[in-house]
């Protein structure tokens, strides 16, 4: 089972959500997709002894070979090429790896070579794992995918994905079997609520709400559940108590035995959804 934990909108508590879950169960995989800014490690502090770079196959070009037709420019959909006085020019931060240069290149001036752009961090049992993305890359899919093929099948598996709902988050979300959407009450938050819920429904994956930072002061991301039909399987109110232990990096379900109670019938509450 992978439960994908997401949210429209960064400092939602969607890590909150994730590790809380992971820490209830006694037999479970976290992986942290949000690889521009794993924060994952902070509450549920592994050791990580295990560390392996992720490459991506970028073009080199010969100007021996090079003749300046500018097919590798015009094939390229990124810009990552340009042909400045006969010559071709690569911006290798601009390369998404498609390929494509190669095949056009009749001159056979292009090959390609691998460059690091991440590295991904583990545990020696491979049940907590995230990756990292090097600063300045703008390209975080290759650092998932990678991830990705590290996921253990025999057991469930959580993945605290990128916010937002871009192709990073496709990425993160693609294959698993329930989502679990984290919001908070103000109007930004059901803005880009309202943004995921339309991102999970296009891709088909059973899915709910958990409204973190709760209060009764602002019930719209309730109301706007209820209109369209959306599950809510758990509130976690706005509380100084949970603020100050969280920002110790402890999550809610160490401080208080209640929480972990709520959250191991989260994880039954989704079992059975999945199951129907």
């Amino acid at each position: 089972m992978k439960i994908a934990v997401l949210s429209g909108k960064g400092g939602t508590g969607k890590t909150t959500v994730a590790a809380s879950l992971f820490s209830c169960l006694d037999r479970c995989q976290y992986i942290d997709c949000d690889v521009e800014e794993p924060n994952g490690a902070i509450f549920l502090k592994p050791d990580l002894p295990v560390s392996c770079p992720v490459n991506v196959p970028t073009p080199r070009i010969d100007p021996a070979k090079c003749n300046g037709c500018g097919s590798c420019r015009s094939v390229c959909r990124f810009n990552a090429i340009t042909v400045i006085k006969g010559r071709a020019l690569l911006f290798p931060e601009l390369c998404h790896h498609c390929g494509a240069c190669l095949i056009v290149c009749e001159s056979e001036a292009i090959s390609e070579k691998d460059r690091e752009i991440g590295i991904i961090e583990t545990n020696s049992s491979g049940t907590f794992m995230h990756g990292r993305l090097h600063i300045g890359e703008p390209v975080s899919i290759p650092v998932i995918r990678a991830l990705k093929r590290r996921l253990q099948e025999d057991i469930p598996v959580v993945l605290d994905c990128p916010p937002g709902a871009s192709c990073a988050v496709v990425r993160s979300i693609e294959g698993c079997d329930y989502c679990l959407l984290v919001a908070e009450p103000t109007p930004f938050g059901l803005h880009d609520l309202n943004i995921a819920v339309q991102l999970v429904r296009k891709m088909g994956i059973p899915f709910a709400v958990v409204v973190n930072k709760a209060s009764d002061t602002d019930r719209s991301v309730q109301k706007f559940c209820r209109q369209n039909g959306i599950e809510i399987v758990l509130e976690i109110p706005f509380s100084k108590e949970i603020a100050q232990e969280y920002s110790r990096g402890i999550l809610p379900v160490v401080a208080n035995p209640e929480w972990k109670k709520k959250f191991m019938e989260l994880y039954t509450h989704v079992e059975r959804g999945i199951q129907t």
